[in-house]
């Protein structure tokens, strides 16, 4: 468990498989906390309600310190597994963003 997490803060993790579609450069925050933003491609047959559905979505993520030093690396076109939580990325309250605790190249 992560300090300083309340575990009655209620559940928010993410896993998902996908592929990298864009990643920006490398910033640093006036913390000089590592921040890279990256889209991922995930494509997979789910089950909904007793049937088979087909998800096809792109997603925006970050990731900060360790995972921004992995996702630097990333090109398109390469297959990850992403381990984290949904959240606002700051004063937009319209869309939901990946935050990136762990990164595992497939």
């Amino acid at each position: 468990m992560n300090p300083g997490v309340s575990p009655a803060s209620g559940a928010n993790r993410i896993v998902l498989e996908g592929s990298v579609v864009a990643r920006d450069a490398m910033r640093y925050t006036p913390a000089g906390i590592p921040i890279v933003e990256l889209t991922l491609s995930h494509q997979s047959t789910q089950s909904e309600a007793g049937h088979a559905r087909q998800v096809d979505c792109e997603v925006r993520a970050v990731a900060a310190g360790d995972a921004a030093r992995k996702a630097a690396h990333l090109a398109p076109g390469s297959r990850v597994r992403v381990d984290g939580f949904i959240a606002h990325p700051g004063k937009s309250r319209s869309r939901l963003v990946l935050h990136i605790n762990e990164i595992e190249f497939i």
